[in-house]
């Protein structure tokens, strides 16, 4: 069963919280964070990317980046630009985008379960990644950043979101990509109890978005319980900072392929070789996107084509089999171009589906790829089904939008 506990969150005070939180630190580069920190001392990069306080080029993992890394964090702290909270709390973080909310609990989740894997993954995840966050989370005895998770659906947490949400909220911003985020804190003491009891309730946590922060997280965790002879299971640092959403709430957006040549093929033979596996039509020049499970959408030649598979060609039963994903990869990829291993060959990007299908045009239309392939989105039920199966999704397989922000709440490790 899951084990949550309320916690005593470092936060911005609400006058501040704009200039402080940041996008997290994995979906930008540093000249990128030292841009948007511009004339911001008060900026969370300074924390998650203090890189950029240093000469432009400074390595990321040089030992002084991490040593102001700690020296920032203390500094917030000191100017009052990051206050912890009296008492252990629950929080309720909502995102809006496009006129749809999602609701998450903002809770310290419990090492062991990840350890154990009550808290499951989806992806695999690379060991030098995990590292670089490891150092950072344990240089400042926190976790700075959350992760993302999802959980099956529970009425009586429905029902404290919709209490606690009709009150007024902490935080209520509109973040620069136009995404709203709003925090409510959550002070009353049978409301933190019950959040407690209905999350025992939920036989597992699934990773949605963060798997090297969750990984990082949990094993810091882990290693500061064998360093502690005096080890009795109730520390804070047996715990880590996630965002839990029900799974309900949660839509995955598509994730794009686009690829540099065609294997030596002309367009009208490619066409040909992909008839054999899908029913190709012709959907001229006007946008088309993929309208259900088993449906692609190719962008070749100033030209839209609906690509739908065959049946034979993909195995429902299997977790794995049904993804779109494995579907293209496999019958247009692998077999048509040659492309064996989506993580390191140079022929093939990934665009996330929040840019649009008209970037996958664009990078056609201007010569820099040759081809462009989009997929229908994987569903939360489809990815459950797979984390439950101990399987792991291929790579670039889902897409989570919006991100979570950094640094509307700090859980501190001791």
């Amino acid at each position: 069963m899951a084990k949550v506990k309320p916690f005593k969150g470092v936060r911005p005070p609400r006058h501040l919280v704009e200039e402080v939180v940041s996008r997290p630190y994995d979906v930008l580069n540093s000249e990128e964070a030292r841009k948007e920190a511009e004339g911001n001392e008060k900026s969370l990069y300074h924390i998650i990317k203090p890189e950029i306080d240093f000469e432009i080029g400074t390595d990321e993992h040089d030992p002084k980046v991490y040593e102001k890394a700690i020296e920032n964090f203390k500094k917030f702290q000191e100017n009052g630009w990051l206050v912890q909270d009296d008492k252990e709390k629950y929080y309720i973080y909502a995102q809006t985008m496009n006129g749809r909310t999602q609701y998450g609990f903002v809770v310290g989740a419990w090492v062991n379960d990840y350890m154990e894997g009550r808290i499951k993954k989806h992806e695999l995840t690379r060991r030098d990644k995990e590292e670089d966050r490891m150092k950072h989370v344990r240089v400042n005895n926190a976790n700075i950043e959350p992760v993302f998770f999802a959980f099956p659906d529970n009425e009586e947490l429905e029902n404290i979101i919709k209490e606690v949400t009709a009150s007024a909220p902490e935080y209520d911003f509109i973040a620069p990509d136009g995404f709203g985020h709003t925090l409510w804190v959550i002070e009353d003491d049978a409301t933190i109890k019950k959040i407690t009891e209905e999350f025992e309730k939920i036989p597992n946590l699934y990773i949605a978005d963060g798997h090297h922060r969750s990984a990082a997280a949990a094993l810091v965790g882990a290693e500061k319980a064998q360093n502690n002879p005096e080890h009795k299971g109730d520390e804070e640092y047996n715990y880590f900072l996630a965002v839990a959403f029900p799974s309900s709430h949660l839509k995955i957006i598509d994730y794009n392929r686009v690829v540099k040549d065609l294997n030596g093929l002309t367009d009208v033979e490619f066409i040909d070789k992909l008839k054999k596996n899908f029913e190709v039509e012709d959907k001229g020049e006007e946008i088309y996107t993929p309208n259900c499970l088993h449906n692609f959408s190719l962008y070749l030649g100033g030209k839209w084509f609906s690509l739908t598979a065959k049946p034979g060609t993909f195995d429902d039963n299997d977790p794995i089999g049904v993804l779109d994903v494995t579907v293209s990869s496999d019958l247009i990829l692998r077999d048509i171009l040659g492309i064996t291993d989506l993580r390191s060959d140079k022929r093939i990007d990934f665009v996330g589906g929040i840019r649009g299908l008209g970037e996958l045009k664009r990078r056609v239309d201007s010569g820099e790829m040759k081809m462009a392939l989009a997929l229908y989105p994987v569903t939360m039920d489809q990815l459950i089904n797979i984390a439950d199966s101990g399987n792991i999704m291929p790579p670039k397989t889902t897409w989570f939008e919006p991100k979570l922000r950094s640094g509307l709440v700090i859980h501190k490790l001791d």
